[in-house]
């Protein structure tokens, strides 16, 4: 595979290939897959430029209209005389004709249809018997017959003969291999669109960058070159080469095209931008944080390519159809030649032959292979274009009946960006030496909070001791010595196991922080509380439009955070959350996940950011996880909010029900198609209206079945969730 120099794709050491519909067939190297016959096509991520996809749409192109001009002179040869003012016999005789259609035939059947036969037989040899089962048994059947009625004619008996020549279906044979053909070019050109959503993502990389030398001068080198720790140079109107922080400088960006939000974004220093999006109006200078395949845009689109190859459980029931329908028809086949041999008119063998060929012809069960893997392709490029990034199709089809949201609070409903609001001491150490000592723990701590408080000493201009016999204590606190002092920092719960003394004298300003929505984190110094810190974190403006259309969709919100329950409970309150679990701890938040579980009131989905959310986001039916959050968070879950707002659980929520609508209603034409084609083809119409299906027009039904699906499918690109 040839691959440009991109940094959003790391190539394999080994290409390896897979079947779309049947990811769990790997192999290394190309070839078709054993259980649809479907070509294997590359795992992973394509180059922007990967030109893999469309060779095969192009040998496809190039075999269907080759095949189409040698068919149509076939097809008048064999029909003219049922076109009126069309009489060729006049200009080629029978015995000419015959020969021609051979001759034309020939190459139509083994050159353009030749991987049906492949697959075919593949298809006996692996025992997974499949739709090019039933095409190269029917196409094989219409020409070999019509072979031996050409060169071996007396093998016949005259009782099956018609003015003395044998029926020929040459026709049959080469016209309804070229509309199978059309139906492979279709869904081939159809994976290269749900692949769009991927090559997007791909060409919105940077290609290059500015570099600054420790003298300050610039160099521009490929994007790929660039290593962690190098500072860049942004200018207005560049694109962002790499995920890292602004250095120095300020200005706006359009992170659109990874966000899905169309408002630009203030950044300044200290800020973090992501590589692809657009700086706008100012230039700032950046260090490089994430390469290759870990910045976002990389990760974005591996998930997409993932989550592209993935199966949704319904496409289970699908494959035990499709196990046992290719047989069945088959003995369907079998007894519709048998009936009309033995019971039809003359000639009874071209009376037997042409229908169970129809029959065998129209019953190819493609379009029931492509219903469900069709949507999740589309779905999950359409989601990606919003924001929403799918980790696989069990992921959609769970995220449908979703009853009940479990979220964390801070980065999920709020900012994620809390500051030190106030400090209330008990007088016996100054303000400033509390937020300089608790800083100090705090530094080796990544919550929220933690830096909040950080922060607030670093706008003082405090310097942070050093801190000695550090420890932190899930759920609980930090602890250490600090200028020869024992000092802890976080909940009042967590103080009073640690017995320290005084805390009472602070209860009442600290209850009225609580109901004001502030966090109130506890500071002690050997042993004795000594003051509090009240940290807030801002309700993020699109929180309570994202609940309330929620509560449309009758999803039951539960607010799970490690938050006191007076904050909580204020939160919930302003923003009309359903139910509340404050004082929450990792495993109490698994416990939650577990017990809404058992109450029968929907799937649950879990929507968290941090490292404590992750047990709960693996429990959950649905795990949804904030982009702005952990990699174990991301991990943990099957959904990632590249925006990390409630609406991208909206917007997760329509799109999977869009989705699993989409694959029901392909199912519908796939089944209906075939429970009307079968008996049709087998001849039940022909006693009472005469009425028979001609294998060419069992062709034509066969790939307009699988043009339906396609096209059902990819009106999923203009759904709307946003």
């Amino acid at each position: 595979m040839a691959l440009e120099r991109n940094p959003a794709y790391v190539a394999p050491s080994q290409t390896i290939y897979t079947c779309p519909m049947h990811p769990e067939i790997e192999q290394d190297h190309p070839g078709d897959c054993p259980i649809c016959g479907m070509p294997l096509e590359p795992k992973g991520v394509p180059a922007a430029t990967d030109d893999n996809e469309d060779a095969e749409v192009r040998s496809l192109t190039f075999k269907f209209w080759i095949g189409a001009a040698l068919a149509l002179p076939v097809f008048f040869l064999a029909m003219g005389e049922m076109i009126p003012g069309l009489e060729l016999s006049t200009y080629v005789p029978p015995e000419v004709s015959k020969w021609v259609q051979l001759i034309l035939a020939t190459p139509v059947v083994f050159w353009a249809g030749g991987i049906f036969f492949v697959r075919g037989w593949n298809s006996i040899v692996n025992r997974s018997l499949n739709m090019f089962t039933l095409v190269s048994v029917g196409v094989g059947a219409a020409y070999v017959y019509s072979t031996i009625g050409v060169i071996f004619p007396h093998l016949f008996p005259a009782r099956f003969q018609v003015g003395g020549h044998v029926e020929l279906y040459f026709e049959a044979a080469a016209v309804v291999t070229v509309l199978v053909l059309l139906g492979q070019l279709l869904e081939a050109r159809a994976r290269n669109q749900t692949g769009a959503a991927i090559k997007s993502l791909l060409g919105l990389a940077a290609k290059t960058a500015h570099r600054l030398k420790n003298n300050e001068e610039e160099e521009e080198i490929a994007v790929d070159d660039v290593q962690v720790g190098d500072r860049l140079r942004v200018r207005p109107g560049e694109k962002v080469p790499l995920d890292g922080v602004i250095l120095e400088g300020k200005s706006t960006l359009d992170e659109s095209m990874v966000t899905g939000e169309p408002l630009a974004v203030a950044k300044t220093t200290g800020d973090a931008v992501i590589g692809a999006t657009v700086n706008q109006t100012g230039s700032f200078v950046m260090r490089a944080e994430k390469v290759g395949a870990e910045t976002l845009l990389a990760q974005i689109v591996n998930m997409v390519a993932e989550a592209q190859r993935s199966r949704a459980p319904i496409q289970q029931m699908v494959d035990k159809v499709a196990a046992i329908f290719v047989p069945a028809v088959l003995i369907t086949a079998v007894l519709t030649f048998l009936a009309w041999f033995f019971f039809g008119p003359e000639p009874a063998l071209a009376y037997a032959l042409v229908n169970a060929v129809a029959v065998l012809i129209i019953a190819c069960p493609c379009a029931l292979g492509l219903a469900t893997p069709m949507s999740v392709m589309v779905g999950v490029g359409r989601g990606a274009q919003s924001g929403v990034l799918i980790k696989n199709a069990e992921a959609i089809e769970k995220t449908e009946k979703v009853g009940q949201l479990v979220t964390d609070k801070t980065g999920t409903l709020t900012q994620g960006r809390p500051s030190v609001t106030g400090i209330k001491t008990t007088g016996e150490v100054a303000s400033d030496d509390v937020l300089r000592l608790a800083a100090a723990l705090e530094t080796q701590s990544e919550h929220p909070l933690a830096r909040a408080i950080v922060q607030a000493a670093q706008e003082k201009n405090l310097a942070t001791p050093t801190v000695e016999n550090f420890d932190s204590i899930t759920a609980g606190g930090v602890r250490g010595h600090v200028e020869g002092r024992t000092v802890l920092v976080g909940k009042r719960a967590w103080l009073e196991e640690e017995k320290v003394a005084g805390l009472d004298a602070l209860t009442s300003l600290a209850d009225d922080w609580q109901a004001e929505a502030r966090t109130v984190v506890w500071a002690a110094i050997d042993g004795q509380a000594t003051a509090i810190l009240g940290i807030s974190d801002p309700i993020k403006d699109s929180t309570p439009s994202a609940v309330e259309a929620l509560h449309r969709q009758e999803i039951i919100i539960t607010m799970c955070t490690g938050d006191n329950e007076a904050t909580a409970n204020a939160v919930a309150q302003e923003l009309h959350i359903d139910r509340v679990r404050a004082n929450a701890t990792p495993s109490s938040k698994h416990e939650l996940v577990r017990e809404l579980q058992r109450n029968r009131q929907g799937l649950v989905a879990m929507a968290g950011d941090g490292i404590n959310d992750a047990p709960a986001l693996a429990a959950a039916d649905v795990g949804i996880a904030m982009g702005t959050g952990t990699d174990v968070a991301i991990e943990s879950a099957g959904i990632t909010l590249v925006k990390g707002d409630l609406h991208g659980i909206v917007k997760a929520i329509k799109l999977s029900r869009a989705v699993m609508g989409n694959i029901r209603q392909n199912l519908f034409f796939a089944f209906i198609y075939n429970a009307l084609g079968v008996p049709v083809a087998a001849g039940v119409l022909y006693p009472f209206f005469g009425l028979l299906l001609n294998p060419m027009i069992a062709g034509l039904a066969m790939s307009l079945s699988s043009v339906c699906v396609i096209s059902n499918a990819l009106r999923l690109r203009r759904v709307k969730i946003d």
